[in-house]
């Protein structure tokens, strides 16, 4: 067989062959910008000139503080096909570890969008190796910007006129993007991706059997492109020819709505809490959006709550399919179809499958390790899942913390999962959100996804807090859905759960408070919870 490089390159030159008309849509602040992958390819080869003559060479790092827009998404393709790094920053981490980030990463060159530039203003004395910052704008330079050398994208654009020519000679092996993870402790870990990492994954992502992507399809990418590189969407969309409608700066669940309606949307991604706010905006003013174009929304980051699968289903008719993935793993690793032989069972029956994380990729090996090795097949033992395959890291970006994860060519997730006799793995915890009260596990996810099944409840998180006597028990924080908050008791959410779980298992308390803390990316800041009920139910006993 012909030993061809897999290369994101390849993909930007498929893209302008074959789909030269097919749209991209963009949101932006000062409305939507429309235009074609044929364009699309002209800019994205301009502004790889542009940054050819700004002194970008082959393995520098060229980092982007940027929305899911189409500079960005040009960005994505500039960058790794001119042999350089693509490095994305999620700007909403704190300025201690945006510092720590831009300077272990050693990025030469900072594209910005014009609203996060503050941002990058308070730190950039303590920025050891950027030379020039791009702020990306519509403007052709009357943004005003404490930020020294900065040029503007759009100007670039428009005067590049070097003949700039992509080189034929990058290796699918050379690194074409880095990430770094949300670290609740520590400093954040670098991931550094291939071409060949990215091509194969943006293959995988279009398998009937995970997440189907084709030419046909209009893609909504929620997930930042910050985050694991929006799950791959934006490389596997311009692969097919996909549709991409990029939704901008902070998009709220009616603004994505209205993109979903106009550009009639057929597949979208986000983590539980966007689907969580885009399901109460569907409930309140349905009438208000055209939804007939969605074959799917797409749920990762963290575990998609029962209740609120079945409620899209039930109320409108929206399938919520079920991933699973890790800033290590590219990311996809599970995607929750169903076998053809579980279609004969009750609407109940498979709920159960669609809540789990679902069948591994191909592509991917996985193995389970419990305390006794590998566990049985039976949907209830438990042990840490490990993984490896062509889009699973196999370290940490110059990080000693490699040791510690990755080890006899196995990534170590951290994550406590369980497999059914079909196969299916669902995630019972974190390792480190596990609760062990008495020397006895509870499953905080299994916990927080039955307590969301209630009609009242619009979010919820669980979490392990000291105790005199069984050392650990679980708590509850709670955000009632507005119409419930002045009818409904702790004691009815207990009753609630102690339908389903054994008395040991229930929460010591439930508090009710208006919101819960988020990451960066939106899930549930356990770590904070943690910290300020630590004591909580010692203070309540003495």
């Amino acid at each position: 067989m012909m030993d061809t490089p897999l290369t994101l390159l390849s993909i930007l030159k498929r893209a302008k062959f074959l789909f030269p008309k097919n749209e991209i849509v963009s949101r932006g602040v000062n409305g939507i910008f429309r235009y074609t992958y044929g364009d699309f390819y002209k800019r994205t080869h301009k502004l790889a000139g542009a940054l050819n003559l700004l002194g970008v060479k082959p393995g520098d790092r060229v980092a982007t503080l940027a929305w899911n827009d189409h500079r960005h998404l040009e960005a994505y393709f500039a960058v790794p096909s001119m042999g350089a790094i693509l490095h994305t920053i999620n700007f909403r981490l704190s300025p201690e570890h945006l510092i720590y980030i831009i300077n272990h990463a050693e990025d030469k060159i900072i594209l910005v969008d014009e609203t996060i530039v503050p941002v990058l203003e308070a730190i950039q004395d303590k920025l050891k190796t950027v030379k020039v910052y791009i702020i990306l704008s519509d403007k052709k330079g009357a943004t005003e910007t404490k930020l020294r050398p900065a040029y503007y994208y759009e100007q670039l654009i428009e005067e590049e006129n070097s003949g700039f020519q992509f080189s034929e000679d990058i290796k699918e092996n050379d690194p074409a993007g880095m990430c770094f993870t949300s670290a609740t402790t520590g400093n954040p870990k670098g991931v550094l991706y291939s071409h060949r990492g990215l091509f194969l994954h943006s293959m995988a992502i279009g398998l009937t059997d995970t997440l189907g992507l084709s030419e046909r399809d209009s893609i909504l990418p929620i997930v930042p492109m910050f985050h694991v590189n929006a799950w791959g969407l934006p490389f596997g969309a311009t692969m097919f020819g996909s549709k991409q409608v990029l939704p901008g700066p902070a998009p709220t669940p009616k603004d994505l709505l209205n993109l979903m309606s106009e550009e009639k949307v057929t597949l979208s991604a986000g983590v539980p809490t966007i689907w969580l706010g885009v399901l109460k905006e569907l409930d309140e003013n349905k009438s208000n959006y055209d939804t007939s174009s969605i074959r799917g929304f797409i749920c990762g980051g963290s575990a998609a709550p029962r209740g609120m699968i079945k409620a899209y289903e039930d109320r409108h008719n929206i399938q919520i399919l079920h991933a699973y993935g890790m800033t290590e793993t590219t990311p996809l690793v599970f995607a929750s179809r169903l076998k053809n032989n579980l279609l004969n069972l009750s609407s109940e029956e498979q709920l159960n499958y669609k809540a789990k994380q679902g069948l591994i990729v191909p592509g991917i090996e996985m193995k389970v390790i419990g305390k006794n090795g590998e566990v049985k097949h039976d949907g209830k033992e438990m042990g840490e899942l490990l993984l490896r395959g062509p889009w699973i890291a196999s370290e940490y970006y110059n990080d000693e913390r490699t040791k510690e994860t990755f080890i006899d060519g196995w990534l170590h997730t951290g994550d406590v999962v369980t497999v059914d006799e079909e196969g299916y793995v669902q995630i019972v915890d974190r390792t480190k959100d596990l609760v062990k009260s008495g020397g006895e596990w509870i499953s905080s996810v299994d916990l927080e996804n039955a307590l969301m099944t209630h009609e009242a409840v619009f979010e919820a998180s669980v979490f392990g807090v000291a105790h005199p006597k069984w050392q650990e028990r679980p708590i509850a924080v709670v955000v009632l859905k507005d119409d419930y908050r002045e009818k409904t008791t702790k004691e009815a959410l207990l009753g609630h759960l102690a339908k389903q779980f054994a008395k040991w298992w229930l929460p010591d308390d439930i508090i009710f408070v208006d919101e819960i803390p988020k990451t960066s990316v939106g899930k549930f800041l356990k770590r904070g919870l943690r910290e300020k009920y630590q004591n909580y139910l010692l203070d309540k006993e003495s």
